[in-house]
């Protein structure tokens, strides 16, 4: 045995050492294939490489025979704009049975989501996404209510950029042409590019079986990646099977800016079944509200005006954001949702408080809507206090391209003016001096708290949220503020965070005692 080893060291080595160099001789996914036209189409022009694609997947005639289709997916969801730790990320999981009617442009998703920071037995989550031309609704035994913006572009993009009819749109599209081939997989692929709804689209087909293995955009989203502008997106598809004559990718994988965001698997996929129309039956009104909502272009409102006290106003929302006036300046609590939003906030300062500077904004939170409107104090030269572990984070936020729908940071560039929270900071003086302090928990790693001495007030980030009986939406969150508190030595009477007004510090101890309690523990297990 100790010969045999003697023996094979030295290949060993040597495969160790040659190994790195083949690795990088390897082409990368989206690597232009040098001194190749168009793999697979070398004597073709864009359209009739296209339709060798579709007959590929099964011809012509078969794929623009397709008016419904019927099947269930199962797949996973990176929380990436959740996930208090970054990568890896925390995911969701999602079960949904689906029918889609082309012919009508309208679909029905019935979802199973089972989320991963809910309350124990509160995780699953089950509803009925109806869209038609006119809009969407989330269907449930409560009634109707708008669908997002997000899910109306992902409906779209399922009955017009689904591989059933992504081809078809490709072969009639006016501006149709040839971009460089890239690699994939290893594999030589020619490009075809068109545009879909005024954005440019790229299916990448296969040189050798001429199926597309994937589609590449540019684009801004509707969901929580709006706050990335310009998003970089790569759909592959995969586990093609032959359905009806057609062959068909069952695996989707979404990958956006380099984050492999999701992947979905069809099961059991239908073509040409019968629709009834009671599967699309909504409340049209709801569903009108829908496409007329404005997403996260949302404009901040001074309505719910809460004085915490004298020189401290919050602005209660979806997103709380808090002004502090202190003896030199003003300092903005929160710059979330959207530049837009943040850009009112800014100004509610200077209408609230003319002539005085704005001494910073505080961004306690990672996640990605608390943050998104730190692009707009940068762009009106505010400095930023940041957390140590959410700098490259930040950093990367502000330089993100938004190009297609340009901000004020895009048109005009500034630098960042950092001030970086690793410790305990003291700002300001007198009766409203504030203290920020690193939470430094599992689940706040990158949070801090900020607090009032002098009101033994604390905004405790994104970290309170109480259900409607008064319990704690997630106990480990002000568990993990509690230990904070007590390491610090901080005096607190009321605390109040991103998504939860004031509330006494005595009452949410006594939830995170109930929450801690063996009996609750053995309750909850029954």
């Amino acid at each position: 045995m100790e010969r045999r080893l003697h023996a094979v060291l030295p290949a060993l080595l040597a495969l160790a050492v040659a190994t790195p160099c083949l690795a990088s001789s390897v082409p990368q996914d989206g690597d232009i294939v040098n001194g190749a036209a168009h793999p697979g189409c070398e004597k073709l022009n864009a359209k009739a490489c296209v339709e060798q694609a579709i007959a590929a997947m099964g011809g012509r005639e078969r794929l623009a025979d397709i008016h419904s289709a019927s099947y269930d997916t199962i797949g996973h969801t990176v929380l990436s704009e959740q996930s208090y730790r970054q990568q890896p990320f925390i995911t969701s999981y999602e079960r949904d049975k689906v029918t889609v009617d082309f012919s009508g442009q309208r679909l029905t998703r019935d979802v199973h989501l089972t989320w991963p920071e809910a309350d124990p037995h509160t995780e699953s989550l089950d509803v009925t996404l109806i869209t038609t031309p006119q809009g969407g609704v989330y269907h449930s035994k409560q009634g109707d209510s708008p669908c997002s913006l997000a899910d109306l572009d992902d409906s779209s993009d399922t009955l017009g950029l689904g591989p059933e009819q992504l081809l078809l749109h490709a072969a009639v599209a006016n501006d149709l042409h040839y971009a460089p081939s890239q690699w994939l997989r290893a594999t030589p692929h020619s490009v075809v590019a068109f545009t879909w709804q005024g954005a440019p689209v790229n299916v990448l087909l296969n040189a050798d079986n001429h199926l597309p293995d994937a589609l590449e955009r540019t684009r801004t989203f509707k969901d929580f990646w709006f706050a990335w502008g310009d998003v970089d997106q790569r759909i592959y598809f995969d586990n093609w099977h032959v359905v009806q004559g057609v062959v068909f990718p069952t695996n989707r994988v979404d990958q956006r800016n380099g984050v492999w965001y999701a992947s979905t698997q069809v099961l059991n996929p239908v073509f040409n079944v019968d629709v009834d129309d009671k599967l699309f039956a909504m409340d049209s009104a709801v569903a009108a509200k829908s496409a007329q909502s404005k997403g996260w272009n949302r404009v901040f409102s001074d309505k719910k005006r809460v004085e915490l006290a004298p020189g401290i106003e919050l602005y209660q929302g979806a997103w709380n954001t808090t002004l502090i006036k202190q003896n030199d300046g003003v300092l903005v609590l929160e710059a979330p949702i959207s530049p837009g939003y943040v850009q009112g906030i800014l100004a509610k300062v200077r209408s609230e408080y003319p002539g005085v500077p704005i001494k910073g904004v505080l961004s306690t939170s990672d996640s990605w809507p608390h943050m998104a409107g730190v692009r707009q104090a940068v762009a009106e030269g505010v400095p930023v206090y940041a957390l140590d572990l959410n700098r490259s984070l930040l950093d990367r936020l502000v330089d993100a391209p938004h190009r297609l729908q340009p901000d004020d940071l895009q048109q005009h560039p500034k630098p960042a003016h950092w001030i970086t929270v690793s410790n305990r900071l003291e700002l300001g003086e007198g009766a409203n001096k504030v203290v920020l302090y690193p939470l430094r928990g599992a689940s706040t790693e990158r949070q801090y708290m900020v607090y009032f001495p002098q009101q033994q007030l604390l905004y405790a980030s994104d970290t309170l949220a109480l259900n409607a009986d008064k319990s704690l939406y997630d106990p480990e969150l002000m568990y993990e503020v509690a230990q904070a508190v007590a390491r610090e030595h901080l005096q607190v009477k009321t605390v109040y965070a991103m998504h939860e007004g004031p509330t006494p510090w005595v009452e949410v101890q006594q939830q995170i005692a109930k929450a801690m309690s063996p009996a609750v523990e053995s309750k909850s297990a029954s």
